[in-house]
């Protein structure tokens, strides 16, 4: 059973960072796509980024791209998502997910649905 771990959320000030880190355990295959989603209360849970475990493909969401770099570490099952420039609209409960690759379907309005397995989230507050 795939597990995930979600570390890193709180409140910051808009143009601030933060970064959030994924602890992975449990993968049964070394070829696996693994990122994040988030949601607001009351709206759809969306992408933001993923990464490939195997080649390192990466893919941002345009509302993140250019602020947000996705990163990690395979020998650690770890993965980061450095958060820059930080909005007020970036506020909402983060997502670490995982399926069997990392590719523009992840930013389909069914993704979700796609996905394998979740974490249970962290908070990311953008507030002055």
């Amino acid at each position: 059973q795939v597990q995930l771990v979600e570390s890193g959320g709180g409140l910051v000030q808009p143009g601030g960072s933060l970064r959030l880190s994924c602890a992975a355990s449990g993968f049964t295959s070394d070829y696996y796509g693994i990122g994040w989603f988030r949601q607001v209360p009351g709206k759809e849970r969306e992408g933001v980024s993923c990464i490939s475990s195997s080649d390192g493909s990466l893919y941002y969401s345009d509302s993140v791209k250019g602020r947000f770099t996705i990163s990690r570490d395979n020998a650690k099952n770890t993965v980061w998502l450095q958060m820059n420039s930080l909005k007020p609209e970036d506020t909402a409960v983060y997502y670490c997910a995982t399926h069997n690759a990392c590719g523009s379907f992840w930013f389909y309005e069914n993704a979700p649905k796609r996905m394998y397995y979740w974490g249970k989230g962290t908070l990311v507050t953008v507030s002055s």
